[in-house]
């Protein structure tokens, strides 16, 4: 056999995308499996997108590549949304978009990560931050928080741990698995730490940004003006708008670090989907007030799925204040056996759930925290109430 590479030998297999994959091919056997494991929203794009798209195919946008970047007219719309929503001054030359937001995460770590470096990294933390970093040659620096401290880490924790080898620090706001939502003050503590040392870029990732429940506009990390110049804030419509399929992430960064983003990315795949960016415009240029309805609806299935999990003895859970998960902490079940399997972890807890009770989950060892587990709403409440049925009944 042809020898494979270091790079690739070291690479850790997406743990959501695995479940995900398990399910369906448990479902291709005939089993009736709940897939709870992956952050794919079930309700339907707003009509103007989908409008825009047919408008492009039947115009004919789609013999040409696009550009490596993006569209400009896409690109002044992520300019104007930026300015509007978030209170960040970007360029059109600073705008990269990109074949979803992980490719625009990827392209970060690949133009700034060498080896040695190392990457600060909130836990829990999106399962794919670590790896990518990884495959960029750095080393991940794990900043720990629990279910205790709201899954949020404070500043003095977060500055001891920084040395003249930290490059990146990168997080989700909300968060990806926790759902924990950063205050503007607790982000402007966070800034002011990072601020003082300049060598160091702040990833911010607010694709979840629309599905926040606080009452209060999210406050992104670049607004600061002490770090807007250390800052490459990364966002998508998949999530907010129920676009995953469409694969359009971007970013917003110093003209550089856009500049070295388009260059590797021109190299790689070019430009992201014709149609699928003809579509973003419209998007993007809504109203939000128009994609409000899928926020009280994932905040309806929040509640829903938080009181039926309280009511589970052994599961500890926390109010998320965005996005769409459930991080409960189930250690309570380590070292006991369920449905005659020992549990010795979350990734035994939900292979019991898988095998036995047809429900896919994630392990919180895949986001940073073995002790929880991560359950996706992004499915109807009734989907949900069986799931949890079945759960109950094997515990």
């Amino acid at each position: 056999m042809i020898k494979l590479g270091s790079k690739i030998r070291q690479l850790a297999e997406s743990e959501t995308l695995a479940m995900t994959v398990k399910a369906r091919n448990l479902k291709a056997q005939g089993k009736d499996v709940i897939s709870l494991s992956i952050g794919e929203p079930d309700l339907p794009p707003p009509k103007e997108v989908l409008d825009r798209a047919q408008e492009a195919i039947v115009s004919g946008q789609y013999h040409s590549y696009p550009p490596v970047d993006g569209y400009l007219d896409l690109k002044q719309a992520i300019c104007r949304k930026f300015k509007t929503q978030n209170q960040l001054e970007y360029t059109p030359d600073q705008i990269v978009v990109s074949t979803g937001a992980k490719q625009s995460l990827y392209n970060l770590m690949q133009v700034i990560l060498d080896a040695g470096d190392e990457v600060l990294l909130p836990a829990p933390y999106w399962v794919s931050y670590r790896d990518m970093a990884t495959l960029a040659g750095a080393k991940v620096v794990e900043v720990p928080a629990t279910i205790a401290t709201d899954f949020k880490i404070n500043p003095e924790q977060l500055a001891s741990l920084i040395t003249s080898k930290t490059r990146m620090f990168i997080f989700s706001n909300p968060c990806n698995p926790s759902g924990q939502v950063y205050s503007g003050e607790e982000l402007r503590e966070i800034a002011r730490v990072l601020s003082r040392h300049q060598q160091i870029l702040i990833v911010s990732d607010e694709i979840y940004e629309h599905i926040n429940y606080t009452g209060k506009p999210l406050c992104s990390m670049g607004s600061f003006a002490e770090v807007a110049d250390q800052t490459a804030t990364v966002n998508g419509l998949a999530k907010g708008f129920a676009m995953p399929g469409w694969r359009i992430g971007y970013i917003g960064a110093p003209s550089h670090i856009a500049s070295a983003c388009r260059k590797l990315q021109g190299q790689v795949t070019s430009g992201a989907n014709t149609i699928a960016q003809r579509a973003a415009i419209a998007a993007l240029e809504m109203d939000v007030s128009q994609i409000d309805h899928m926020r009280v609806c994932f905040q309806d299935r929040r509640d829903f799925l938080l009181s039926e999990l309280s009511k589970i003895e052994g599961f500890k859970v926390q109010k998320p204040q965005g996005a769409f998960y459930v991080f409960p902490d189930v250690s309570h079940f380590f070292g006991t056996t369920i449905s005659g399997r020992p549990v010795e972890n979350a990734k035994d807890f939900c292979g019991v759930v898988l095998d036995v009770a047809h429900v896919a989950l994630v392990s919180g060892s895949a986001f940073g925290v073995p002790s929880c587990v991560r359950f996706s709403y992004a499915v109807s409440k009734d989907i949900l109430k069986e799931a949890v049925r079945r759960i109950k009944a094997i515990l």
